[in-house]
């Protein structure tokens, strides 16, 4: 008993008898309004407890040997697909031209329309110098006179078109089952292709494979018909050299998408002045990793942009195009979601009931006692 006595005298919240209670209307307004913050308080902690919140750290990128993905997706409205060549390079010295694989390319009309849709060569069309009969190429300053593969009848016959090359396979009885094979034919096909595009628009869509070091990918305009020893007069009277790259880049990424991620020129749109520009974009790709809350980790990279546009007759002149020079922070970003422990909820909800009761039982007792010593001034003053 003298333990159980010993207790009592330990007991931090003595008792008060209800007849020594002194209950007011100001007391009853502040508990009102102090249960509510309390409520609202418990809630906001409730959620900030279930939502995961996310950390961002910094720290030097030490990766090595890794390849970049890059996701695009563009549209050239005044662009047929067949002038269009999508290339890579980068500092290290590896170059890729007229990238077929990966990519989708769209036609569409002027008004923006889906006119059809393959995947296949996104490239301008590669017309090699025109095959001689003697099996060389067309040197420049040589006369022309195509092979007929085979079919010639004397030394000296040309076929210098495609249906002379069929004639020739007639008159020796010859079925010509690949047309597309023959240098003559394939040549004329691309002519008639690039004119049936004419005034058309065309829409880009797939992703690159590069090195992860300094470069650029660009979408250049016709190079593949400007080759210093080709004359055909067909390609010439389509006047080549004028290209209006006006674009949208609908997306573009390097890597994969996250959460809360922000792609600066997804839905940018330009219009070229003039003909035949280059308009660049110079990026600064920065290596991100997002970890969520189950502790899966997504290996992606933000980046920042500016942009300049050039006049194709400036020096020196290159193709033109649309170019995208990228280049990579020695700086990675961290970001981790992460969720608070039961035990720092339940700490935070201590902290706000305690909190909120001890400010209110301090805004109480002003209130109490000042009205207090108000009346006893009032009551001094009636007796004066």
């Amino acid at each position: 008993m003298e333990i159980l006595n010993k207790l009592k005298n330990l007991d931090a919240y003595p008792k008060i008898k209800d007849d020594f209670y002194d209950r007011t209307r100001s007391g009853g307004v502040i508990t009102v309004v102090s249960s509510i913050i309390i409520f609202f308080l418990f809630i906001s902690e409730i959620r900030l407890y279930l939502f995961s919140a996310t950390e961002t750290k910094l720290i030097v990128d030490t990766s090595r040997g890794e390849r970049l993905r890059v996701n695009f997706d563009v549209t050239f409205p005044h662009l047929a697909c067949s002038l269009v060549s999508v290339d890579t390079m980068d500092v290290s010295g590896e170059q890729h031209y007229d990238i077929t694989h990966d990519i989708v390319k769209t036609r569409i009309d002027s008004i923006g329309n889906v006119i059809g849709s393959r995947q296949d060569g996104v490239g301008a069309p590669k017309i090699e110098r025109p095959l001689q009969r003697h099996g060389g190429r067309l040197e420049q300053g040589e006369s022309y006179c195509g092979s007929c593969f085979g079919a010639e009848k004397t030394d000296d016959q040309c076929c210098n078109s495609c249906e002379e090359v069929q004639e020739a396979y007639r008159n020796r009885g010859w079925g010509l089952t690949n047309v597309d094979l023959i240098d003559q034919c394939k040549r004329e096909g691309f002519v008639q292709k690039i004119k049936e595009e004419t005034g058309e628009g065309c829409n880009i869509k797939g992703f690159l494979e590069v090195s992860k070091v300094a470069g650029n990918f660009h979408f250049a305009c016709g190079k593949s018909f400007h080759h210093p020893n080709l004359n055909v007069p067909e390609i010439l009277d389509l006047q080549l050299g004028s290209f209006n790259i006006s674009h949208k880049i609908n997306h573009l990424t390097f890597g994969k998408d996250f959460p809360g991620a922000v792609n600066p020129l997804d839905g940018a749109e330009w219009k070229e002045p003039a003909l035949s520009g280059i308009y660049q974009y110079f990026i600064k790709v920065v290596p991100t990793i997002y970890t969520d809350i189950r502790g899966r980790k997504i290996h992606s990279n933000q980046f920042s942009v500016t942009e300049h546009y050039r006049d194709g007759n400036t020096y020196p002149k290159s193709p033109a195009g649309v170019y995208f020079f990228y280049d990579f922070s020695p700086i990675k970003v961290i970001f981790t979601e992460e969720n608070k422990s039961f035990l720092h909820f339940l700490t935070n909800v201590c902290a706000i009931i305690g909190g909120v009761f001890t400010v209110a039982g301090i805004i109480d007792s002003f209130v109490y006692h000042g009205q207090r010593a108000l009346k006893k001034k009032q009551e001094l003053g009636k007796y004066r």
